[in-house]
């Protein structure tokens, strides 16, 4: 019998295509929310940008995807995201309906909140690939980004 577990993507983990390279077992189960956390380009990457995270901020709110994957495959994400750790949290799906989940936040932290383009770019397109709220979408095309002339934006 295989084990699935419940996995909140919030960056670019949100894209199917990529998250099911990292994790062949991901099955989308759908938007979902993350009261009083705040979805920011604060994690410090080896490559000179920043990546997504999470912060908690009362009042905000970060969209992202919910998943279930294979325990086994969820030590292969552990060894993929670098420098992050795994935590619980409670994800809404609906106003009433609630699912604990496990996510991953960073305390490695950068003051330059600047991510590359091609992961903004991905992180926007698995919003829109789960039809996220345009109000959501819209915060994530404001938030700031630099060239990249590389693949070097895509790793962590």
């Amino acid at each position: 019998m295989t084990t699935r577990v419940p996995y909140f993507a919030y960056g670019s983990n949100m894209l199917s295509d990529r998250l099911c390279s990292r994790s062949p077992s991901a099955r989308a189960i759908g938007p979902a929310w993350l009261p009083n956390w705040q979805m920011m380009f604060n994690k410090r990457s080896i490559d000179g940008s920043a990546k997504a995270n999470l912060m908690r901020r009362v009042g905000d709110k970060t969209w992202g995807v919910l998943y279930e994957i294979e325990k086994k495959d969820l030590e292969k994400l552990d060894r993929v995201e670098i420098g992050y750790s795994r935590i619980i949290v409670r994800v809404y799906l609906t106003d009433s309906e609630t699912v604990e989940a496990i996510t991953y936040v960073s305390n490695e932290l950068t003051d330059e909140q600047v991510a590359y383009d091609s992961y903004k770019t991905m992180i926007i397109n698995g919003a829109r690939e789960h039809n996220l709220p345009e109000e959501y979408i819209a915060y994530l095309k404001q938030l700031q980004s630099k060239h990249d002339s590389t693949d070097a934006g895509i790793s962590h």
